[in-house]
């Protein structure tokens, strides 16, 4: 398996375990606010199950952000001014839509309400839909891999990936200019390359 897969399945792994954790908190606070905790208290959010689910979703985010820049997506860089966090929390209100609208069907179009109904269509249906759909828009709007001569020096097969992921993003990218002289002029590159080889 080639480097770009390992670094995809790395960063999976990483994001599940991030996604994980914050999907854990949120569903605890959706379920103490909506549904109660075993009888022990009336849950202040009863019968309001989508403003449960925004507030829970919303710690769950605060949760996920941190863990992603900090560490799923750590060999990544931002290009935003604000480092990612706009582009993270729109891309996360704009998934949001997928477990709640899973959510208002099953309340509004087969009738279900109650606490097991809805964390089936919140949290087992909708969540995983938003969880594949932010993976992909995070690494391609938010985190992005940084391009450096030095990884073409290392992995000349990987050529062709970053210099389409450097046309992708436009000339906006972020670029680390090489300064070591061997790798910045090609003939010295594929010189290095041969003799390697």
């Amino acid at each position: 398996m080639g480097s770009p897969w390992n670094r995809l399945f790395a960063e999976g792994g990483r994001f599940l375990a991030v996604g994980g954790v914050a999907t854990v908190v949120a569903l605890v606070v959706f379920n103490l606010l909506v549904h109660g905790f075993a009888g022990f208290y009336t849950p202040p959010l009863a019968g309001y199950a989508i403003t449960g689910y925004v507030i829970g979703h919303t710690v769950g985010m605060l949760i996920s952000y941190t863990g992603n820049r900090t560490w799923a997506f750590r060999e990544r860089e931002t290009v935003h001014a604000d480092g990612g966090v706009t582009a993270f929390f729109v891309i996360n209100t704009v998934t949001m839509a997928l477990p709640v609208l899973a959510l208002l069907f099953s309340q509004n179009v087969l009738g279900l309400t109650d606490a097991i109904s809805d964390n089936v269509a919140a949290n087992l249906i909708g969540q995983p839909l938003g969880l594949v759909a932010r993976f992909y828009l995070f690494r391609r709007f938010v985190f992005r891999r940084p391009v450096t001569l030095m990884h073409m020096n290392q992995h000349p097969e990987d050529l062709d990936e970053i210099m389409a992921e450097l046309e992708s993003h436009g000339p906006d990218a972020p670029r680390v200019m090489p300064t070591d002289p061997s790798i910045a002029d090609p003939a010295r590159r594929e010189g290095s390359a041969r003799s390697a080889g």
